[in-house]
């Protein structure tokens, strides 16, 4: 599908305003501006972010409430559960609340559910097994909770409090469960502003308010203990907000920095062993090798094994541990692509031979599909289709689904409006889970079907190129593309620029790899004044053939770096032909 392009044109004096006042590039000042940080002040906070920039974790409903609970369970020697989910959020949530309790000297423990045999959240079973048997006094959970309505009320009968901390959508505006404490920024009278968090995210916040707490009652001084460091658990907090796709934003932004930081200069045991076997040493690490190489490796787990291997990577002290398991994982990794590949190639075959599949939306059921890795196929579909995709796997008679996705629809609301045909389901705008009788599908395909398209267009699925203001192939230096990297990190909510460039003349072309082109770019018509040097560019999965001489393109500007050396290159997004 076309690409709709968005070429944003800030004001120009206001532009020169705030290049003038930070000292940068105007490109830069044209970024910022864009992304709604046009007042010099909040403009150099965003570019500077600091863990003491980070607002009070206490402005959360409940968390006096949560914190008051934790320190009774401390002072009494209560037995604590920390009840987690199996993906990156959940195991990084699970590992940054273990950690932290069990420095306190508390008795606690963590449980994971089977995707496979459980699925997600806390359940009336896991209560019963998990935690009436070893006689848990207070149940915590990391990244889950707010939908577990049954499973709180079994846990109260049982005597056991629990406390909740999530940031998914509550299913209703009645509100959460009748849980002890509910820390979720989601839930409508929580004034705390911080609904970008990820479940990561809201423990740490839950970690801040207990070290406050803690601190202020004097706690290490009449322990002798020493209090934790919580910036080196930033690792943790940078590793589950990437993965879990939220805004790179405000305390985000604050935590993924801090956080990859720590992962670049001292990451813990398990966190290094998975850097290595992902190729990732000797440089400093970014959001993109955490949402590409760490992320699905230990996401491998909680789909195809069991989401407590990642928890046993990140809270292990052994290096020997730490490395049999990242291998273990780069492994289970390699088969789920492997998986993954055969559930693609099945998806595509049948809609060649049937296109009507293909609707506004497309909602798909295969038996023996895999659970753990249907969420995977369906955000690839959405790339390659342009539209919100159900992929469910049947067994049974019951289908378990994944959806995801585009911008421009949100799949949270649109299965509330099929929920008579839903068991249960849960998730976000973009990303959403389900479970359904197999009898139900053909209902659910065409309610689903109804609801995208009285709520969208065509063209609210075509992808959106954000160019952020056009520049000049003259203006490209050393000194931008180093002010650009401090727009870092990037990822939702806060993505690498994109910039304009017209009248290039391509000099040269070659391919690289497989289908990326790598090619010599000049200014199409130069001015007699103009010693403006060849640009290196390259675009990556380039499946048409490019022209001679582009109108113009809309292309990344960063660092290439290689060995001890680096250049600047273009990353070519998109084109125009002249």
């Amino acid at each position: 599908m076309k690409k709709k392009w968005h070429i944003h044109t800030p004001d120009a004096d206001l532009t020169c305003k705030l290049a003038d006042s930070l000292g940068c590039h105007r490109a830069v000042a044209a970024v910022l501006i864009n992304r709604g940080f046009a007042i010099p002040d909040r403009a150099a906070s965003f570019l500077t972010p600091a863990l003491a920039h980070i607002r009070s974790p206490f402005l959360m409903k409940d968390m006096d409430r949560a914190v008051s609970r934790i320190i009774s369970a401390l002072r009494d020697h209560e037995k604590i559960l920390i009840f987690g989910d199996y993906d990156v959020d959940g195991m990084t949530a699970t590992t940054l609340l273990l950690d932290f309790l069990t420095c306190l000297g508390m008795n606690v423990d963590y449980y994971i559910p089977d995707r496979l045999t459980e699925g997600y959240g806390l359940s009336t079973e896991a209560v019963e097994k998990q935690a009436i048997p070893r006689n848990i006094n207070l149940i915590i959970t990391v990244d889950c909770g707010i939908s577990s309505h049954k499973a709180i009320s079994a846990a109260r009968r049982a005597g056991i409090d629990v406390i909740v901390t999530d940031h998914h959508n509550p299913l209703s505006a009645g509100g959460g469960p009748e849980a002890y404490a509910i820390l979720n920024p989601k839930q409508a009278d929580c004034p705390s502003g911080f609904t970008s968090l990820a479940g990561v995210g809201v423990a740490f916040n839950l970690v801040l308010a207990l070290r406050k707490r803690l601190r202020d009652d004097g706690f290490w001084s009449a322990t002798g203990g020493v209090e934790p460091n919580l910036k080196a658990a930033c690792d943790l907090v940078a590793l589950g907000t990437v993965a879990d796709m939220v805004p790179i934003l405000e305390e985000n932004r604050i935590y993924v920095k801090a956080g990859l930081e720590v992962l670049s200069s001292s990451p813990r045991p398990g966190l290094r062993a998975l850097l290595d076997v992902s190729g990732v040493t000797d440089r400093s690490v970014d959001t993109w090798d955490v949402a590409f190489r760490l992320a699905p490796r230990l996401n491998a787990a909680g789909r195809l094994r069991h989401g407590s291997m990642g928890c046993e990577l990140l809270t292990t002290s052994s290096d020997e541990t730490a490395q049999r398991i990242a291998e273990e994982l780069s492994r289970e990794n390699n088969r789920r692509k492997d998986i993954e590949g055969r559930i693609l190639s099945d998806i595509t075959r049948r809609l060649k031979a049937n296109p009507q599949l293909l609707q506004r939306s497309l909602v798909l059921d295969g038996q023996g599909w895999h659970e753990g890795v249907i969420g995977i196929v369906a955000s690839r579909l959405v790339n390659r289709y342009a539209r919100p995709v159900v992929l469910i796997s049947v067994a049974d008679g019951t289908g378990k689904g994944s959806a995801r996705s585009p911008e421009g629809f949100d799949l949270f609301e649109a299965l509330k409006g099929c929920a008579r045909h839903l068991k249960k389901f849960g998730g976000h705008q973009f990303a959403a889970g389900l479970t359904l009788r197999a009898e139900d599908i053909p209902a659910f395909r065409s309610d689903f079907e109804r609801l995208v398209c009285e709520n969208t267009t065509t063209m609210d699925f075509a992808p959106n190129i954000h160019v952020e203001t056009e520049i000049a192939p003259a203006e490209i230096s050393p000194k931008l593309t180093d002010e650009l990297e401090r727009l870092a990190p990037f990822g939702a909510g806060n993505p690498e620029p994109l910039f304009m460039l017209s009248d290039v003349d391509v000099l040269s072309a070659r391919t690289v790899g497989t289908c990326h082109m790598k090619m010599r770019l000049a200014p199409a018509n130069p001015s007699v004044t103009d010693r403006t040097r060849p640009l290196d560019a390259i675009m990556f999965n380039a499946n048409e053939s490019l022209p001679e001489r582009f109108q113009r393109i809309a292309c990344n500007l960063r660092w290439n770096r290689w060995m001890d050396q680096k250049k600047i290159q273009l990353v070519i997004k998109d084109f125009v032909p002249a």
